[in-house]
């Protein structure tokens, strides 16, 4: 793809020389002079081997015909720059002139740019985090549309499996062998049909038995002339009676010129839209699927039908090593499958969920006859860990298992014919975020999804992160996590990613992510400054609080007010004194911010420390508010979470100590935090000096290890 564009773009580019000059000297002969002397010297420079000479020309005619509006000139001119900073591996400065060009050949009106996208995405070093999150309000909010209301089917966080297992000759169409192979369930199951054929009443009933959906590619292979009234309401009523969600992808990839269906935007818009009315007359079963390609890129949009008749947007996607299986039209071993959502997702997800209707990757390429493991599981991992990370409303994801040695792309994408891919693939669909159950408001069993890492992000008591690795190099040769400048763990293959435990992680800790390429030559590293929170667990059911514990000169505060109410007492708030007085039975508990005195049934506590405002909620020690009304108070040390127990049993806390912690009242609208005792607080200081002496010694080894 990259070169053909590249081809074509350099014989426009002699075509329109003439042209050129013409537009630079009409207004003024003696400026065509200098215009002209630029591009001699350039052409020079560059016959001579000597292309760097070039740059300043080259930056010079982009910018002169930026400036007269002359943007196929603008655009050819940066594509010999991003073509010169591409050569020389100054991949930001060619990234920089690829992206200009896109833009100046989209002013020109030509979508010629979409390669130099391509292009500027393979060498484009990328090192993002992604974490591990039970917070379950944010998960549903990156995961909700614009408006807040949610499509048919669409689960409210988590992604749905799919698959097309018609050729694999172990499972074919039997979808209840889907745990044998698999060790789980898929949501759903594709099909492909002619628009000509009738509902596929034994597929449907198949996947009813496996507790499935499916999805179909009803394709108008006759052409969209052949798309009627009675075809249409005939095919809606097999599908009602089917009695299972379906997702009806109707004549996809209609932006390539492979489909019969290609060419005509307004026709396809308004059989699109019958399609819809009719399946909303006869099959509320029916969620209407809008499938472009992912390319051509600027084309889909001409056939979008609307808002109001697409339930969902999907793609076609698929990962190869070269364009079209073969070898001579162009190496994509440099494109991953993740950046090419990227237009998609910007332009339809505020008000879509998206699906990738059917993807696959490419571990075989039969044309040239080269197994490619390292990309297939480089990718596949990218296409199911990293993509529903990155583009939390992809919610459904369809893998087309097939080999298709003799046809078509003349790759294998079967996941049997290679055990890394299997047992990778069987590996990254067990977490519970893929979904094996089509229906409204669905959602993860365990309630965890994943947030991009930003600096001053914390979690609680546990967290996985997850790297999305990509060099210009393509292949990873290893990577290293460092945290607090400490080696954690090093990793040569996919699956990537940590476990992190919150009593590791101190506050303001740095987590540094180093890449190494197949020379063992480090290429890229970056830090991250993360956090862990303190947790408080009541009779073992772990609280969540707007405003978390925070720990204060080695004492643990947590909101006092939840704690209080979830032990069963009733608080009340005085804003005038800012005491909170809590009541339950015949115990009655006072404490006011800012004294080290609170009071228990008019008996003087002293407090390790006063309670505090922090963001609105009153934070008091975490050892007082639990044992206030009789509770028990661990500590584990492991995930930083203090256990509190209402029934005096603390010898049911596996891994709990007895430390000192201390806590005190919040006002109505607060939550709580835990404190430590002073135990607790030479705990925390220790652990902090321990991993300052670990770093220091990790740096002294490395540092006489070079010297020696």
């Amino acid at each position: 793809m990259k070169q053909k564009g590249r081809f074509t773009r350099k014989l426009y580019a002699a075509a329109i020389c003439c042209s050129l000059l013409l537009t630079a000297a009409s207004p003024a002969p003696a400026r065509a002079d200098a215009i002209w002397d630029r591009w001699v010297a350039a052409e020079a420079a560059v016959k001579q081997g000597n292309p760097a000479a070039a740059v300043p020309h080259w930056e010079f005619l982009v910018k002169h015909y930026e400036q007269l509006g002359d943007y196929q000139g603008a655009a050819l001119f940066s594509g010999s720059l991003n073509e010169y900073y591409d050569s020389i591996k100054e991949y930001d400065k060619a990234i920089e002139y690829y992206e200009l060009e896109n833009k100046f050949w989209l002013l020109h009106g030509k979508d010629w740019g979409a390669v130099d996208l391509i292009r500027a995405e393979q060498i484009r070093t990328t090192i993002d985090l992604y974490m591990s999150t039970d917070e379950e309000e944010e998960l549903k909010r990156q995961a909700a549309p614009k408006n807040g209301k949610l499509a048919k089917f669409e689960p409210e966080y988590g992604t749905y499996i799919g698959l097309y297992s018609e050729q694999d000759p172990k499972m074919l169409n039997f979808f209840t062998r889907s745990e044998q192979f698999y060790d789980k369930k898929h949501a759903l199951y594709l099909t492909y049909g002619p628009v000509s054929k009738d509902f596929p009443t034994q597929f449907a009933n198949r996947a009813k038995e496996a507790g499935a959906a499916i999805q179909i590619a009803w394709e108008p292979s006759q052409g969209l002339d052949a798309v009627t009234e009675d075809i249409v309401r005939s095919f809606a009523k097999g599908a009602k009676a089917s009695g299972i969600p379906i997702f009806l992808r109707y004549a996809s990839e209609m932006n390539g010129n492979w489909v019969p269906w290609h060419g005509d935007p307004q026709k396809y818009i308004e059989k699109f839209r019958m399609v819809h009315r009719i399946m909303a007359e006869e099959a509320p079963n029916v969620a209407m699927v809008w499938s472009p390609g992912d390319v051509p890129m600027y084309s889909m949009d001409a056939y979008y039908p609307g808002d109001d008749v697409v339930d969902w947007v999907g793609v076609s996607l698929y990962s190869e090593p070269y364009e079209n299986g073969d070898p001579a039209q162009g190496n994509m071993q440099a494109t991953s499958p993740v950046e090419r959502l990227d237009y998609l997702y910007k332009t339809y997800a505020d008000r879509k969920p998206l699906m990738i209707s059917e993807t696959a990757v490419s571990h075989y390429a039969h044309i040239p006859q080269e197994s490619f493991t390292e990309y297939g599981t480089l990718n596949l991992q990218r296409l199911y860990d990293i993509m529903p990370k990155k583009y939390p409303r992809l919610k459904s994801i369809t893998y087309f298992n097939v080999n298709l040695a003799d046809r078509e792309s003349r790759n294998n994408y079967l996941l049997r014919d290679n055990e890394r891919m299997y047992e990778l693939y069987r590996k990254l669909i067990a977490s519970p975020y893929y979904l094996t159950k089509v229906e409204n408001n669905a959602k993860p069993a365990d309630h965890i999804g994943h947030v991009k890492v930003t600096d001053g992000l914390a979690f609680a008591k546990q967290t996985k992160l997850t790297p999305f690795v990509k060099i210009p190099d393509i292949y990873i040769g290893k990577l290293e996590y460092y945290l607090n400048g400490e080696l954690l763990e090093t990793q040569t293959k996919p699956p990537y990613g940590i476990d992190l435990k919150a009593g590791s992680v101190p506050e303001n800790s740095q987590i540094e992510l180093a890449v190494y390429n197949h020379d063992g030559r480090k290429v890229g590293s970056k830090s991250f400054t993360l956090s862990s929170e303190v947790s408080v667990a009541i009779d073992n059911k772990l609280q969540s609080y707007e405003q978390p514990p925070v720990i204060r000169e080695g004492s643990t505060l947590a909101p006092l007010r939840a704690i209080f109410e979830a032990m069963g007492a009733v608080v009340e708030w005085d804003p005038t004194s800012k005491t909170a007085t809590a009541k339950k039975g015949d115990i009655t508990v006072t404490i006011q911010i800012g004294n080290p005195i609170a009071e228990k049934n008019g008996q003087k506590v002293t407090l390790d420390m006063a309670a505090q405002l922090v963001n609105g909620y009153t934070m008091a020690p975490a050892r007082f508010v639990a044992e206030a009304f009789g509770g028990k108070v661990g500590w584990d040390a492991t995930t930083r979470t203090v256990q509190i127990t209402t029934n005096g049993n603390t010898a049911a806390l596996p891994h709990s100590s007895t430390q000192q912690t201390t806590a005190q009242p919040s006002e109505p609208a607060d939550e709580q935090k835990p404190d430590s005792t002073q135990e607790s607080g030479w705990r925390s200081k220790l652990q902090t000096i321990a991993s300052a002496a670990s770093g220091l010694f990790h740096r002294v080894k490395t540092w006489l290890t070079a010297k020696l």
